[in-house]
């Protein structure tokens, strides 16, 4: 069985809600859950995924990753980290990588954090030096002075997009990490958007610029 060409799903309770017991034969294929061919699968995956493996899913997912990496500074229990997670899948993000304490609030992830290869980081420092070995530059985003329009810039195809905490944003010693910083351009009265929000955005557009530009 090619896994990249699996049966043509049931038709009953696809999306998000799931499907029901696998009807008929089952397929033949080590990417197939036993389990949840017999008894349905739940999960919030792509349809095209139902019935396999968590590693499997995984494993697919490795062959395709885009080459950008998101981190996150985590000192105050952020509740965005988790939704920042779950848009870094979405997104097909190669690594996302925690700065700062290790706990992180999970709730947001929707468990996509299961299929997202993780990453821990003492500090900042940390963050910079493993960039630095991997010849990726830190692209903080904040709105701060000296930032750029992210509208305006091109985007680096390989690259690590650093974000803040809710709130204070990114610290003096994540700014002093960072090779550049750029901004989303706003224009009412609010002075920062929510940290989630800005982490898909910006993730939006380095697909745009280097996924939907070579089509």
């Amino acid at each position: 069985m090619n896994p990249d060409n699996p049966p043509t799903l049931p038709h009953h309770e696809l999306s998000t809600r799931g499907v029901g017991p696998w009807p008929g034969p089952w397929p033949e294929g080590d990417q197939w859950d036993q389990e949840l061919l017999a008894t349905g699968d739940s999960r919030n995956v792509a349809d095209h995924f139902r019935y396999w493996t968590m590693e499997a899913i995984v494993a697919e997912l490795d062959t395709k990753r885009h080459a950008f990496h998101v981190a996150i500074e985590n000192w105050q229990h952020d509740l965005n980290i988790g939704s920042i997670v779950r848009t870094a899948n979405a997104f097909l993000a190669d690594t996302v990588h925690i700065v700062g304490r290790r706990r992180w609030n999970r709730r947001g992830a929707m468990v996509t954090d299961r299929y997202q290869h993780v990453m821990y980081h003492e500090d900042a420092e940390a963050l910079a030096a493993w960039a630095r070995e991997e010849g990726l530059p830190v692209i903080g985003i904040d709105n701060v002075d000296g930032s750029k329009p992210i509208e305006t810039e091109k985007l680096e195809e390989r690259c690590v997009f650093l974000f803040g905490q809710e709130g204070p944003g990114l610290t003096p010693e994540a700014l002093a990490a960072c090779d550049r910083v750029l901004e989303i351009s706003q224009f009412g009265s609010t002075r920062s958007i929510n940290a989630s929000a800005a982490a898909a955005i910006v993730m939006h557009r380095w697909i745009v610029e280097h996924v939907f530009s070579s089509r």
